[in-house]
């Protein structure tokens, strides 16, 4: 016998409740789960932990369940549970398509202002691998996005907007024929309260038949996760499947290999927010985008927030700008 895990709340926001016996956590999500101790309280149980996503030579980490009717000194009887393969993405997807918004939970507007798909792409920058969106490796400026945009401080940053969308011949089953990409810090720029959809595309590595897992993060928002599929989003065709009833409020959604993610957010927080994987090394590599919203709504900025580069020089002097 094994202990069940009720899954209730995602990343701050209530799902209906549903029973599993693991649970897949990618790098920046959250969940809360109800766990009752009805196991023989004369034993302590094992608790497994285990690398997904790439392989890994890391043994599966172990802790114990402790029941306070015998000592924490004595060891489970019964083995430990065995966690899943590293690629086992069948089984994280028949998780993640269990995850559905408790009733009650806001729904998303049934149609959006806005679409943008963000192909997701291994690159070289110099012979350095790097990841790329659209073919952009995001390099961050030393200036701040706030007060550049905010002070129109031109110069700042990449004033050309990114690519919203790639060639639609591009095969996502095969190493791009170019792997060298650009390097910019350009920004996606929305209206206040403007309906966004993003369309998450994963592609091929620059070697060989394969395709990294990304959990992708937004600051400043939660996002309805509409739905996933396999291989190339296709407009029209795939809009079909898209939940639109129910689908989870989030601010981490997992991009699967060679698979796509369809997201919807409205701009209703104004400033400047990052959108990236959460595998930290991914970010600095590049594997990220910028949103901004309605920043001139932004004001009483605070002077810390412009102690960088050049807005550090030209406003340190005043306690905060309006």
């Amino acid at each position: 016998m094994c202990h069940k895990l009720v899954v209730v709340e995602v990343d701050g926001n209530y799902v209906e409740p549903f029973t599993v016996d693991d649970i897949d956590i990618y790098s920046g999500d959250s969940y809360s789960v109800l766990l009752t101790t009805n196991q023989d309280p004369k034993q302590n149980y094992w608790i497994s932990i285990g690398v997904r996503g790439r392989f890994s030579r890391t043994p599966q980490g172990l802790t114990i369940l402790h029941y306070k009717t015998v000592p924490d000194s004595v060891l489970p009887t019964l083995p430990p549970p065995i966690t899943p393969r590293w690629n086992d993405f069948d089984r994280s997807k028949a998780f993640i398509n269990k995850i559905v918004a408790r009733m009650g939970t806001p729904t998303p507007p049934k149609l959006c202002d806005k679409r943008i798909f963000l192909l997701n792409t291994q690159t070289l920058v110099d012979e350095i691998i790097k990841w790329s969106i659209n073919n952009v490796t995001l390099s961050l400026p030393k200036i701040p996005y706030l007060a550049s945009i905010k002070f129109n401080l031109k110069g700042a940053f990449d004033q050309k907007s990114p690519p919203e969308n790639y060639p639609d011949n591009y095969d996502i089953f095969k190493p791009p024929l170019n792997p060298s990409t650009n390097v910019g810090n350009g920004v996606y720029m929305f209206q206040m309260n403007q309906v966004v959809d993003v369309i998450l595309q994963n592609t091929n590595n620059l070697l060989g038949y394969r395709s990294e897992v990304h959990p992708w993060h937004m600051h400043g928002h939660d996002f309805w996760v509409l739905g996933y599929g396999e291989g190339k989003f296709q407009p029209g065709k795939d809009d079909a499947k898209l939940n639109l009833k129910n689908p989870p409020l989030r601010n981490n959604a997992v991009l699967f290999p060679h698979g796509w993610t369809a997201l919807r957010f409205k701009a209703d927080n104004p400033g400047v927010w990052p959108f990236h994987c959460h595998i930290e090394p991914h970010l600095h590599m590049g594997m990220g985008v910028i949103f901004a919203e309605a920043v001139q709504n932004v004001n009483n900025i605070p002077k810390q927030a412009l102690a960088c580069a050049l807005t550090g020089k030209i406003f340190m002097n005043n306690s905060k700008q309006n």
